[in-house]
């Protein structure tokens, strides 16, 4: 994330975060065996309502991630200059585990911004698994 996810509320009520990601490809230049940045790509991305709210809480400038949504380009002129940019309507977002770890804290439905309790959680009332002999058995 290029920048902290900034959080409106629509006159409506609607939750509203907006942000920027950057995706800058990595090339192997096998003339000098160093690696390189590419171009950057920089996309606005825009998500609604809980998810923008737990956007706005869990993640900040510098945060690597990983975003799936419908992907727009838009043009316009400036100072008599064609320009596009590319916008996402975010879909799904988390942290990317390529360099990091995460704990996921599932939000109830009914919860709006709170903790979710044991009781509300489905599987929080499951049984424990059975003891294994050795990690190292296949599980057949």
């Amino acid at each position: 994330m290029t920048d902290d996810p900034e959080l409106k509320f629509l006159p409506s009520g609607v939750a509203l975060a907006k942000f920027r990601i950057a995706s800058t490809p990595r090339v192997k230049d096998r003339d000098t065996g160093e690696w390189k940045d590419g171009e950057a790509l920089f996309l606005s991305c825009t998500a609604f309502r809980q998810m923008a709210e737990n956007i706005a809480e869990s993640l900040q400038r510098g945060a690597r991630v990983v975003v799936q949504g419908r992907l727009k380009q838009r043009s316009y002129e400036k100072d008599g200059e064609k320009r596009t940019v590319y916008e996402l309507d975010v879909e799904e977002i988390g942290p990317s585990l390529r360099y990091a770890t995460a704990k996921v804290q599932k939000m109830g439905r009914s919860s709006q911004g709170q903790a979710p309790t044991r009781g509300d959680d489905p599987w929080g009332s499951a049984a424990p698994a059975a003891p294994s002999s050795s990690f190292d058995d296949p599980p057949f």
